[in-house]
């Protein structure tokens, strides 16, 4: 008699069901979680990527493609640029995280670069724990891991994720290194691109720190990371402290708020399946039978944005307007509602939102009249 399945092998089985049969997961990169942490709300993106859908194949089937994602070019040139920013042992990087967050410490010579090598993701898990744990009893010395694998709980399911290294400095205290294609020009770079950089940071950050937590004592992880980047138009890598404080407790907060992945899939229906192969008609109401949380700023951050767009106008949603606008607008949920109630044909008058909008539309006829007298 096959013994029974516990509640996390029976998740690992609806999951894989709602991806389709022999459909692979895919990975759930920090990039894709600093998105899904920056819209909590999202029961769509949450259950898609929980299930390792690949939304872009996803967005293909439903006839709304997107662009989202990085160039074939820039991927090249980001690899090349980290192998030169790694290459001898890491001394270029090591050189810079001593000259940019420890430069107290002994310079890095001769530093340690342990082989993080096992199958699968959980083997690797395990073997940058393994590797962190004997980093912190050789006290004295630097240590870059190069790509290690940390695990993180999003939503009641494992997601691992590879930072491009983490250093493990002299007095024990470990660092995320993020290494980027855009380039510092005059020692700084594009806002938008640190900030993204910076959430994707903080995820590994979180990560990081639920490793140190198994480990007594707990080693420091440095809220500071580094981001090294081309110096100017050059290949030549410069870098820069981030200070990710910030993003790192939005994070946390948004992560948590996420509705567990296993009570979204508990609550759609049965034989719901996400493959792309299915017949549009049924992959359609698939994805409507999950709720989404449309903003425009999912149009930088998830491939999928073009579909629930076109949804959320369709349905006349004020989210496509932008979250301030929905947040304004109270329990005014569509553009016909705001419509209605700035008439004075619906909605409470004593409600401020109700309100605003009938003395703008008062205002709007004043000037219009003005003008055509």
């Amino acid at each position: 008699m096959p013994p029974p399945r516990t509640r996390g092998t029976a998740l690992r089985q609806r999951l894989a069901d709602l991806r389709g049969p022999d459909v692979p997961a895919k990975a759930l990169d920090a990039r894709a979680l600093a998105a899904l942490a920056a819209n909590p709300g999202c029961s769509r993106r949450a259950i898609l990527d929980g299930a390792g859908v690949n939304k872009a194949a996803l967005a293909d089937a439903l006839g709304s493609p997107s662009a989202f994602g990085q160039s074939q070019f820039a991927l090249t040139r980001g690899n090349a640029f980290e192998a030169k920013v790694k290459a001898d042992g890491g001394a270029d990087l090591l050189r810079l995280v001593h000259e940019k967050l420890d430069p107290r410490a002994d310079p890095p010579t001769g530093a340690s670069v342990p082989d993080l090598s096992a199958i699968g993701p959980e083997g690797r898990t395990a073997r940058t724990g393994l590797a962190l744990r004997e980093a912190g009893r050789a006290a004295g010395t630097w240590t870059l891991l190069d790509h290690p694998m940390l695990a993180l709980d999003v939503a009641g399911s494992p997601a691992f994720l590879e930072p491009d290294a983490v250093v493990v400095h002299p007095d024990g205290s470990w660092t995320v290194v993020e290494i980027k294609s855009f380039p510092l020009l005059d020692g700084s770079a594009d806002p938008a691109k640190v900030g993204a950089a910076a959430r994707q940071a903080a995820v590994y950050v979180l990560a990081l720190e639920a490793v140190a937590a198994r480990l007594d004592p707990a080693p420091r992880v440095r809220h500071r990371v580094l981001l090294v980047c081309p110096k100017d138009f050059s290949n030549l890598p410069a870098a820069s402290a981030v200070d990710i404080r910030k993003q790192r407790a939005v994070t946390r907060r948004q992560l948590a708020r996420l509705t567990r992945i296993e009570d979204i899939a508990d609550a759609l229906p049965e034989g719901t399946c996400f493959s792309p192969e299915l017949p549009p008609e049924r992959l359609t109401a698939a994805v409507e039978a999950v709720p989404a949380a449309y903003a425009p700023e999912c149009l930088a951050a998830c491939e999928l944005a073009f579909h629930c767009r076109d949804r959320s106008r369709a349905a006349g949603a004020v989210t496509a307007l932008g979250r301030p606008v929905r947040a304004e607008l109270g329990g005014l949920a569509t553009v016909e509602d705001v419509l209605a109630a700035a008439r004075g044909e619906a909605g409470d008058p004593d409600d401020p939102a109700v309100a605003a909008l009938r003395r703008a539309a008062r205002l709007r006829d004043e000037a219009l009249g003005a003008m055509c007298r």
